[in-house]
């Protein structure tokens, strides 16, 4: 499972620093966080049916669908002013 010597690598990973109580919180954390995994990999889904959303009526997916977007001239009209079919815009960098 999770010994200190785990939980001090990854601090080390991370670059962390730990004090030996944090160590201790951390070990003991983890250590429960990989047992409830272990939990759950024991219950049997075999038949249970792959699913993206708990609730079947929720799908936020919709049909792509091909409608006209709006012309460049109508965009273009928006801006305060273009130059070559483009927004022109004051340079930032450089003079």
């Amino acid at each position: 499972m999770i010994d200190k010597e785990k939980v001090l690598y990854v601090a080390k990973l991370a670059r962390l620093k730990l004090s030996d109580h944090e160590v201790e919180n951390f070990t003991a954390q983890l250590g429960s966080i990989v047992r409830y995994i272990d939990q759950l990999d024991q219950i049997d889904t075999s038949q249970i049916e792959p699913t993206c959303f708990v609730e079947p009526t929720h799908d936020p997916l919709r049909d792509d669908v091909e409608i006209p977007s709006l012309s460049n001239e109508s965009v273009l009209a928006n801006g305060p002013k273009v130059k070559k079919g483009h927004f022109a815009i004051p340079k930032v960098i450089g003079g």
